[in-house]
């Protein structure tokens, strides 16, 4: 395997290693290694024969070795039978640095031609190396690298490691060209060293490096098979991802090509892009590992439909059409696209699936999303019994959610029915599968939380309390929500001073956005307490920290507005009722036009609109800005029952029309108390008095366990 490289003879005046065991002790003299016959006098009596063979079919093709040569062959010996300081102690008298320059020309001169396409005229110069040297001195530093590895000292290992790279890519500056000579080992030991480079800086904790070496291997052509590169691509991105260490690519690249990525996220996705794409058309084998990590990468950046995208380029039979719809469903739910997410969860409790095993997540899933939704209340209740019929050893941990969102179901299914009956009765089996999933977790403070707030909104006020109380305890007051609930409890029981000092105990114990709530809370109870100054200063503090946030987006990709700005213009509409309240028209029309400039199309905004011109006896246009409401929320029940409110001072002949609005804010909001009391001012002008007595101790008990804000 060796070509001679030069006709002297040299002879070992270094001391060799000390190591009675060691080949590198033995005897080496210049009569040992001569040009003429070739042959080395070497005692390899004690050798295993398999390696006495590979020595004398090695050394038998050499013409001469040379100093560096014979300690490549004496290293790589030794670090074969596992002498790992013996093979260190024989690399180390090879001085690299030395060498490097030779090696470099060497394998610059002899590849710059391909092997097959030189002729009798293409020569090399005189006293330039062998590519069979150069590769034996390569796989030295390579087995150097490898023992210092073994010995513990990864980060020196890593340095040697990468002088493999620094020769090879000092000579090929373009890269490895095709059809390179593969009976040399040259290509072997490259490949070797940038497999090995990245995973001794990832162990020697140098993330930065290793991310470096990573992409030196990927900058230039080297030849890699194309499941190696893809491996090289996967960890490369896996490290951008969740290295913790940002290393964005030279800002040189920027300047010439804009679309160069700027963090470790973007070069991450552009690697798994390209990845997914050979997946798909079957240029590698299938790896989970892809996926996932595109997962984590999109869902951090909030491209979920570009996500469900790529899941439907996978190919069939990667998944089964259960897990497939299933991952869809998560990504577009996370998209803020809840129909297509419920479209699907059908589709996997459709009868297409019905002869396959049922799956389980997808079904539990789809009952949370109809939870969600009032108009899919029944849908969910489907899905709910569906998982609870399953449940099994295998499931049995899904029991106790499929009952909350049973729950939940039942809820929106009262509270969109049209009939007393079936509302009384989801009432109760709300209540009923709430309590059934409390039992069976009791550790689960979501659970709790959502049975209180079940027990608020059907105004079971005090079981309400208690089980805000006991979600508190569960989180040790961390939870914003829970405080709210709390406050809105004891709001409900009219103590408004008391819930007043359970958001001012809060604000200290709760997030930033779950602050701003609060202030909001406590600035509506002193409202309450007809104390429009208190309020007045708490309203001007929370719109301070909301612009001291900065300039906020009013929106995002999907037009849901974001907390804050919501907060805001709640914020805006509440001094307008304020200051409507004290008749001072000028200041409500200004704080009306902020929040309009926040979002304008809020539909309390029209409709505090219209309250303002009822208040200035400006029925048409109060009759207007309503009717832009209800175009923009067609159930908006505050706005219908303000209609109806108008139209009965419009006379009698528009009492009809009137009672069949406030039907239709009852239907969809019974609880509310204004639309039973101006019910009742209808039933009275009709002559049912009975009715309208009815109606008035509705309104009556309802107000007295109205909380400040609602519930939901």
């Amino acid at each position: 395997m060796l070509c001679a490289c030069s006709g002297e003879q040299f002879k070992f005046e270094e001391p060799v290693p000390q190591s009675p065991e060691s080949l590198a002790t033995r005897d080496f003299s210049a009569s040992g290694l001569s040009s003429r016959t070739g042959t080395i006098d070497w005692e390899l009596s004690k050798l295993e024969d398999a390696q006495v063979d590979e020595a004398e079919s090695t050394l038998k093709e050499a013409l001469s070795l040379n100093y560096e040569e014979a300690r490549a062959l004496l290293g790589r010996l030794e670090y074969q039978r596992g002498n790992f300081d013996a093979a260190l102690q024989v690399f180390n008298g090879i001085d690299i640095k030395t060498l490097s320059p030779s090696m470099t020309k060497a394998i610059a001169e002899r590849t710059r031609l391909q092997p097959r396409s030189r002729s009798k005229s293409d020569s090399v110069q005189p006293g330039v190396m062998s590519l069979h040297s150069v590769s034996l001195l390569l796989e030295a530093i390579l087995l150097k690298a490898n023992s210092l590895n073994e010995l513990g000292k990864v980060k020196e290992a890593a340095r040697e490691c990468k002088n493999i790279l620094d020769i090879v890519d000092s000579a090929l500056p373009s890269g490895m060209p095709e059809g390179f000579n593969e009976d040399c080992k040259l290509q072997e030991m490259l490949h070797k060293a940038l497999e090995l480079l990245p995973k001794l800086w990832i162990d020697a904790g140098f993330l930065d490096e290793a991310i470096i070496a990573y992409r030196r291997t990927l900058v230039k052509p080297w030849n890699l098979d194309r499941h190696k590169l893809a491996n090289v691509q996967k960890n490369l991105a896996a490290m951008l991802l969740y290295g913790g260490v940002e290393a964005s690519l030279p800002s040189q690249l920027k300047i010439w090509n804009p679309t160069t990525p700027s963090n470790n996220m973007e070069e991450a996705i552009l690697l798994l892009y390209i990845l997914m794409k050979k997946l798909m058309y079957c240029e590698i084998k299938w790896d989970p590992e892809i996926i996932d990590h595109l997962c984590f990468a999109l869902s951090m950046c909030g491209q979920f439909e570009s996500l469900a995208g790529h899941f439907e380029q996978v190919l069939p039979g990667t998944f089964t059409r259960a897990e497939r719809w299933f991952f869809l469903a998560l990504c577009y739910s996370a998209a803020g696209q809840n129909e297509a997410a419920i479209n699907l969860s059908k589709k996997i409790a459709g009868c297409s699936e019905s002869k396959h095993k049922t799956h389980v997540p997808s079904l539990l899933f789809g009952a949370k999303l109809c939870s969600q939704s009032p108009e899919h209340a029944l849908e969910g209740i489907e899905l709910a019994r569906r998982v609870i019929e399953l449940a099994n050893h295998e499931n049995e941990h899904f029991k106790y959610l499929a009952y909350r969102f049973l729950g939940l179901c039942y809820g929106n299914a009262a509270r969109t029915s049209v009939s007393d009956s079936e509302r009384f009765f989801y009432h109760g089996e709300s209540i009923s599968s709430l309590n059934i999933a409390v039992a069976s977790h009791n550790q689960d403070p979501d659970v709790i939380f959502t049975l209180g707030l079940e027990n608020a909104m059907q105004r079971n006020i005090t079981a309400a309390f208690d089980n805000a109380m006991i979600y508190s305890d569960m989180v040790a007051g961390s939870s914003g929500k829970g405080w709210k609930l709390l406050a809105l409890a004891v709001s409900a029981e009219q103590r408004f001073s008391d819930a007043e000092t359970i958001a001012d105990l809060a604000f200290d114990e709760t997030e930033k956005i779950d602050q701003l709530e609060l202030l909001r809370l406590k600035a509506v109870l002193q409202i309450a307490q007809e104390q429009p100054k208190q309020a007045i200063e708490t309203y001007r503090i929370l719109l301070s920290l909301i612009r001291a946030q900065g300039e906020h987006q009013r929106k995002d990709l999907d037009s849901q507005v974001s907390p804050e700005t919501r907060l805001e213009t709640e914020a805006w509409l509440d001094l307008a009722k304020i200051y409507s309240d004290l008749d001072s028209w000028r200041d409500a029309e200004i704080c009306i036009g902020k929040a309009k400039s926040v979002d304008f199309y809020f539909p309390r905004c029209w409709h505090a609109t219209g309250a303002l011109f009822v208040a200035r006896s400006l029925y048409k246009e109060a009759l207007v800005a309503f009717s832009i409401s209800l175009s923009i929320a067609p159930d908006y029940v505050p706005s219908i029952v303000s209609t109806a409110q108008v139209m009965m001072r419009l006379g009698s002949q528009t009492l009809p029309i009137a009672r069949s609005l406030l039907m239709n804010a009852l239907r969809l909001e019974p609880t509310n108390d204004e639309a039973w009391l101006h019910l009742g001012l209808i039933c009275k002008k009709e002559g049912s008095l009975q009715q309208a007595a009815d109606c008035f101790q509705a309104a009556h008990e309802l107000k007295m366990s109205a909380p400040v804000q609602s519930f939901a």
